[in-house]
């Protein structure tokens, strides 16, 4: 319906368990797409349970229904079970028979008026048949919208880390709503999920992604994908907040997580969360514990390179700490998107390289000029004699001298090197 994969699709039970949302457009209407998971009466699990609620709230936002059932396997308990229960709300429900990818399967299709919910749609989500038809049908419903304003600027905060430390309770304490199925086994979130919120005049929007694991374990799973999904959800993010267990430490899952964002140099901000867990809170504001200095110290010592990611300790459980994280994120997001005047920069790289020359088998490494390219990282180009003389330690001499005058909390620095005609010219 959206032509695109959002979804992640596999044929086994359960795939789906938050709502998905997508924006669509039909015959000149726009409307906004909400997947839910599957619908099973009578389990007493508590994650069906959650399941159950998420697409509760789904039914309550919307202005038509699709209910979606098998004609493969043919009517069920469980499709009279929720029959009853749409009949009762005040929308239009459309009754869609997929998996007709022939006649004999859209003939099969007609079974489902023994619904009593009115005309059946016989469609194929693979191939597209009979798409077009219940999309018609489905705008028929919808109010005319004229096209929309412009979306307002939003700060897009991809939020990462292994499975189970707390991602969706994160989201939903933002929230201050069930907004993501929150359970203690690893792996509950399957796709990036987008929620938009309003804080102090900014708009967020947070997308809070599946758990990431090492590819090797995981190639050709559910959990592959779930990789997949998280890691283009930091690339469409401006800032990631990573996520990391108080109460377990810093573990190399962590450090593969930030590398990832790092690596794609998008601004970053730590959460530290289910701190409540290490130290219970009293209610009273005190000066930052021997706690936190050392596990501060542990994140700076092991991971050098994301030094610039500020860190907030919170409790997504207790609602605590969670103000500071936002403020981090539009603050580096802000720095992200930084620019230094190409006279101010030349002067400071000159007297850092003044400072402390570089040597190396004899020659000295000569910068003869600096720009800014390009924000969102800030990037810089250095012209020099020869650029295999700037060793990575050099590098991050001038990222330190950089950061001196333009501290750029947040967000990383990327410097590249090239040869300067200047040298070309001397020789």
């Amino acid at each position: 319906m959206i032509g695109k994969r959002v979804a992640v699709v596999e044929d086994s039970p359960g795939i789906t368990r938050d709502r998905l949302y997508a924006d669509c457009s039909w015959r000149g209407k726009k409307f906004l797409l909400v997947d839910t998971g599957g619908i099973l009466f009578g389990d007493d699990d508590p994650l069906v349970e959650q399941i159950r609620l998420q697409a509760e709230i789904a039914l309550q936002e919307a202005t038509v229904v699709i209910f979606l059932v098998d004609c493969v396997q043919g009517v069920s308990m469980g499709d009279h079970d929720l029959a009853d229960r749409l009949r009762g709300i005040k929308v239009p429900v459309l009754i869609v028979a997929n998996k007709a990818d022939n006649k004999d399967r859209a003939v099969q299709a007609n079974e489902f008026y023994e619904l009593g919910l009115g005309e059946v749609y016989a469609v194929s989500g693979l191939n597209g048949a009979g798409v077009a038809d219940l999309m018609d049908e489905m705008a028929s419903h919808l109010p005319k919208v004229e096209d929309l304003e412009e979306a307002p600027e939003e700060i897009k905060l991809a939020i990462i880390g292994r499975p189970n430390v707390g991602k969706s309770s994160m989201v939903n304490a933002f929230m201050g709503e069930v907004r993501s199925i929150v359970s203690n086994m690893p792996g509950t979130t399957r796709d990036a999920i987008d929620t938009v919120l309003e804080y102090k005049g900014e708009t967020f929007r947070l997308i809070d992604t599946a758990g990431i694991r090492r590819r090797g374990k995981i190639q050709g799973t559910v959990e592959y994908y779930m990789a997949l999904r998280s890691t283009r959800a930091v690339e469409r993010a401006d800032c990631s907040l990573l996520v990391i267990a108080g109460n377990e430490g810093l573990t190399d899952q962590d450090k593969r997580v930030s590398k990832i964002s790092h690596d794609m140099g998008r601004a970053m901000v730590i959460a530290v969360n289910k701190w409540d867990l290490v130290e219970p809170p009293n209610g009273k504001p005190r000066q930052k514990s021997d706690e936190k200095k050392a596990l501060e110290k542990v994140i700076r010592d092991e991971q050098p390179e994301i030094k610039y990611a500020q860190i907030a300790f919170t409790s997504a459980q207790e609602g605590a700490g969670l103000e500071p994280i936002l403020d981090a994120a539009r603050n580096a997001v802000e720095q992200w998107s930084f620019r230094i005047g190409t006279g101010a920069l030349n002067k400071l790289i000159q007297e850092a390289a003044f400072s402390r020359p570089y040597t190396s088998k004899g020659r000295t490494l000569k910068i003869y000029y600096a720009t800014q390219v390009s924000a969102r990282p800030p990037t810089f180009l250095l012209f020099c004699n020869d650029p295999e003389l700037m060793h990575f330690s050099y590098k991050r001499y001038l990222e330190n001298q950089i950061r001196r005058a333009y501290p750029l909390p947040g967000t990383p620095i990327r410097i590249f090197v090239r040869s300067s005609h200047k040298d070309q010219e001397d020789d």
